[in-house]
C-alpha cells in the first residue's frame, strides 16, 4: 500500500483541492486500505489541523471553506464503502443541524456540519429554510443528541427560540442538547433563549459539543 497517498490526501484537503481528495481517496480504496483507516488516519487529521490554522489565523473563511469541501468530496467516495464493509466508527453523538425557516443562509453551517462529521458525530443536514418540525421530526427519526440551529439574519433569529420551545412542548427538550450560531448570533442571545451551547465558528462548535455530550453523560451516570 501507497503511504505517500495518504499523505496527499491529507494535503489536499488541508490546501482545499476537494477534486485532488476525490481522486486519491478512491485510489486509496482501489489500494485496498480500509476505509475507516483512510477516514482516522489520513482525512480526520487533515481536517483538524485546517480547524487549527484558521483558530490561530493563519487560515481565513475561504480556506477554511475550501478544506470543508475537499473533505466532503473524500467522505462521499469513503462513506458507500464504509457502510458496505459494516465498520463502524466511534460516535460520539447524533446530531441534527440546519438553518432555521426564513434564512437561505448556507455556507457556514455546512462547515459546522463538516467538522462535525470529522470529528466524530453523526450529522444529518437539513440544509436552509428549516421549519420547527421539519427539525423535530428528524430528531425523533434518528433519536438525535444535539439539534443544530444557524441563522445569518437577525431577522431570523428569534425563530430558534420558536424551535426550542416547540421541543418542550413535544417532550423533546430534556433529551436534547441545543446549539446555536451564525454572524449576528451572541453568548448572550444564545442564553436568553435558552440553548446550551454556542459557538462562533467551526472549531469552536466541535469543542463546545463534544463538552456538552461529555458533561450530558456524566449527569446521566450521577
Amino acid at each position: 500500500m501507497d503511504s505517500r497517498k495518504c499523505e496527499e490526501l491529507y494535503k489536499a484537503i488541508i490546501e482545499g483541492y476537494a477534486e485532488d481528495a476525490e481522486a486519491l481517496a478512491r485510489q486509496l480504496l482501489d489500494q485496498g486500505m480500509p476505509p475507516l483507516q483512510i477516514i482516522d488516519e489520513c482525512m480526520v487529521p487533515a481536517i483538524q489541523e485546517v480547524g487549527r490554522l484558521y483558530e490561530i489565523g493563519d487560515y481565513f473563511l475561504p480556506e477554511l471553506m475550501m478544506g470543508a469541501e475537499a473533505m466532503q468530496a473524500a467522505l462521499k467516495i469513503i462513506q458507500p464503502a464504509l457502510r458496505g464493509e459494516g465498520a463502524r466508527r466511534e460516535v460520539l453523538g447524533t446530531v441534527v443541524i440546519g438553518t432555521v425557516a426564513g434564512d437561505l443562509h448556507d455556507i457556514g453551517k455546512s462547515i459546522v456540519a463538516t467538522m462535525l462529521s470529522a470529528n466524530g458525530f453523526d450529522v444529518y443536514d437539513l440544509g436552509v429554510d428549516v421549519s420547527a418540525s421539519q427539525f423535530l421530526d428528524k430528531v425523533r427519526e434518528v433519536h438525535a443528541t444535539i439539534l443544530g440551529m444557524s441563522a445569518l439574519l437577525p431577522t431570523t433569529m428569534p425563530y430558534m427560540q420558536r424551535v426550542i420551545e416547540s421541543a418542550k412542548e413535544a417532550g423533546l427538550r430534556d433529551q436534547l442538547i441545543i446549539m446555536v450560531g451564525g454572524a449576528p448570533v451572541t453568548q448572550a442571545f444564545a442564553e436568553k433563549i435558552g440553548a446550551d451551547g454556542y459557538a462562533d465558528d467551526a472549531a469552536g462548535a466541535v469543542k463546545v459539543a463534544k463538552n456538552l455530550v461529555a458533561q450530558k453523560a456524566g449527569q446521566q451516570k450521577a
